[in-house]
């Protein structure tokens, strides 16, 4: 048996081995060459995409790719005939292949279809901080599939496409200026127009806030304990985390420094006379 088979391997290396060498040959010469072409079109695309205001860089990176992608599978369809690979059948399957696929997986060509809707409407792009699908963190990549995020405590997040688009999205790092809300409580004691002056008095100090739109500083809520005060300067977006911790830092001095009670809860109980 085995020696049939040595014997037909013989005989058809002797009669086909040269044509199939050639063959191979020419394919590999047609990969090659391909690459060297597929790689020169992608660069060609990716510039006329970053010279291109309209365009994203997560899309640029996503429509790169795809054009890799699509070229690739058309040359290696020009290329397989050379190897006695018979595409037609291929081709001609791929409608009930893909009605097979398509029922399949359903959930993947969600996640494709949010991926493309993500990438058209762009409404956020890479570096980003945005809050989407449940979770937050700053956008590292998107692609067909997923969106990759980096939490605050530097975690890899991935999350499907589909749970993006189909929620709310936030995006903390699209406009240049973010106001920065926070609360300041003082006892019922106190004066409340000197703490109102002190806590202006921190934020004219503070060179990070910007004039225009004004800082507020008001009464919000007479609460069981104190009275409480909203502080809203306005930054610059990528100022926003240092002038937050900045802010609640200078007004505990300030208000320290200028005998201002920040009081605690507390509850006064009265017990009845016998």
């Amino acid at each position: 048996m085995n020696q049939d088979l040595i014997l037909k391997i013989q005989e058809w290396l002797i009669q086909k081995g040269a044509d199939f060498a050639i063959d191979l040959l020419v394919f590999f010469l047609i990969l090659l060459i391909g690459k060297f072409v597929i790689s020169g079109i992608c660069s060609v695309t990716r510039k006329m995409l970053e010279n291109s205001k309209r365009v994203s860089e997560i899309l640029c990176t996503f429509t790169v790719n795809i054009v890799n992608k699509i070229l690739w599978i058309v040359l290696i369809m020009l290329a397989l005939p050379r190897l006695g690979v018979d595409i037609g059948p291929l081709i001609a399957g791929l409608g009930v292949g893909g009605f097979i696929i398509g029922f399949a997986f359903q959930e993947t060509l969600g996640n494709l279809a949010s991926g493309l809707m993500l990438l058209l409407n762009q409404p956020f792009n890479k570096g980003d901080y945005v809050e989407a699908g449940g979770v937050a963190g700053v956008v590292q990549d998107l692609n067909i599939m997923a969106t990759t995020l980096t939490s605050p405590d530097n975690k890899k997040i991935v999350v499907p496409n589909k749970a993006i688009w189909g929620s709310s999205i936030t995006n903390y790092s699209a406009l240049e200026t973010r106001r920065v809300d926070l609360g300041m409580g003082i006892s019922y004691s106190a004066d409340i127009n000197q703490a109102k002056q002190v806590a202006l008095d921190v934020i004219a100090k503070e060179e990070l806030i910007l004039e225009d739109p004004a800082p507020m500083v008001e009464v919000v809520e007479m609460a069981d304990s104190s009275v409480n005060f909203v502080v809203r300067p306005w930054c610059k977006t990528a100022d926003y985390w240092t002038v937050y911790f900045n802010i609640n830092h200078a007004l505990k001095e300030a208000l320290d420094s200028a005998g201002i009670e920040i009081p605690f809860p507390q509850m006064d109980i009265h017990y009845p006379k016998e």
